[in-house]
């Protein structure tokens, strides 16, 4: 295995705890453009949004346009009303649909005026996150669907300059969406563990991620109102961010990428399916399980207290404790319970095999897969 010389980075200024949204009462200013979704509109967050900017004295555009797995289509929309509104704030509010297609809107603003060899002025861009999963508000990762296939724009451009954790805004959220979102935090953080790229660094954000969620997310699924549990399971979320900004992914978010995009699952239910199967072909469980990776997953075993004498037995006792977590949170088993037909699904599995080989997480997986690997985890995971 080739490993890449290290660095980090970490362009993003963080805001959190309960309240901490009125800072937009402070920011300079004068225009914004603000995009969010049709929840954070009817609960409240976007006008109490608008309202903290004027009293700042900015005027606000709104685009609330937003869908899960944003589109081009969308981002050509948001992209004409923001530059006709000459913002020079920028405002993302909502779940990682609502930041991705701001992220999308920012990039391709940015990358027509390079073309037109213009030089544009980056809008001061906040990030205000209404579910803990994604961590987009701190990372340069943007994944967008074209023609059917997700996309993953990976710029230092499109990262947030200023990232607000306020968890009251994630107190409506309902219990499958806790815990999609957990599980992708838990998957950020374990794929930027055992990332080619990982330094001491990303360790340390991962490993605090990764026991944060195992010691608060089943308190939030199971009481969403719980203020505490729920600032740790964003500051989680805030944390793995960091930690695969810096990092980057591996194969589980390769093989969910081109499985979400084609059933049209969210992206931390996708996450989750492969999971379990992912980290057991990179321990090499099948086989000396000697490896980096098994070594990586003992050690987060250890983080969490479990047995782990052995690369083995730690390797076996983390995933483990991985598939009890989605137990509790009501994960499905397996694909074939999301009622997706095995015809159907086997039929997708070369392409799907051959989206993921091209995903750009999959070059820093701690296992280089053949595409033939990527339909053997597909099919165990069916």
């Amino acid at each position: 295995m080739v490993f890449i010389e290290g660095k980090f980075r970490l362009k993003s200024k963080v805001f959190f705890n309960t309240q901490s949204i009125q800072l937009l009462k402070q920011i300079a200013g004068s225009r914004a453009f603000i995009v969010s979704d049709s929840v954070m509109e009817k609960l409240g967050y976007l006008q109490e949004a608008v309202d903290y900017l004027k009293e700042a004295g900015i005027s606000s555009t709104v685009f609330t346009d937003i869908r899960p797995d944003p589109d081009v289509r969308i981002v050509a929309d948001g992209l004409k009303l923001y530059k006709d509104t000459g913002a020079d704030v920028l405002i993302a509010i909502g779940g990682g649909s609502a930041i991705d297609t701001a992220k999308g809107i920012l990039y391709f603003a940015w990358k027509f005026e390079s073309g037109a060899e213009k030089e544009m002025k980056k809008p001061l861009f906040i990030a205000i996150p209404s579910t803990s999963g994604t961590g987009s508000e701190v990372t340069d990762f943007s994944v967008i669907t074209s023609d059917g296939e997700k996309v993953v724009i990976v710029d230092e451009f499109i990262t947030p300059d200023i990232a607000i954790l306020d968890s009251t805004c994630i107190q409506h959220v309902p219990t499958r969406v806790v815990a999609d979102t957990g599980i992708d935090v838990l998957v950020h953080a374990i794929e930027a563990y055992v990332s080619t790229m990982a330094t001491d660094f990303t360790d340390a954000l991962a490993e605090k991620a990764i026991k944060l969620i195992f010691e608060n997310l089943e308190t939030v699924y199971r009481d969403v109102k719980n203020s505490d549990a729920r600032d740790r399971v964003q500051n989680a979320s805030c944390m793995a961010g960091m930690a695969f900004t810096n990092a980057h992914l591996g194969i589980n978010h390769s093989l969910a990428h081109a499985l979400g995009g084609t059933f049209h699952i969210s992206h931390g239910r996708s996450n989750a399916m492969m999971l379990t199967a992912v980290m057991e072909y990179n321990a090499e469980l099948a086989g000396s399980a000697g490896g980096y990776a098994a070594e990586r997953y003992a050690k987060l075993a250890a983080v969490l207290q479990l047995p782990a004498r052995t690369h083995r037995e730690g390797s076996v006792n983390f995933i483990r404790a991985v598939g009890k977590l989605k137990k509790v949170l009501g994960v499905e088993d397996n694909i074939r319970a999301l009622g997706i037909d095995q015809a159907e699904f086997e039929n997708e599995l070369e392409h799907m095999a051959e989206s993921a080989l091209l995903d750009r997480c999959t070059t820093t997986n701690p296992q280089q897969p053949s595409k033939e690997d990527l339909i053997r985890i597909y099919k165990k995971c069916y």
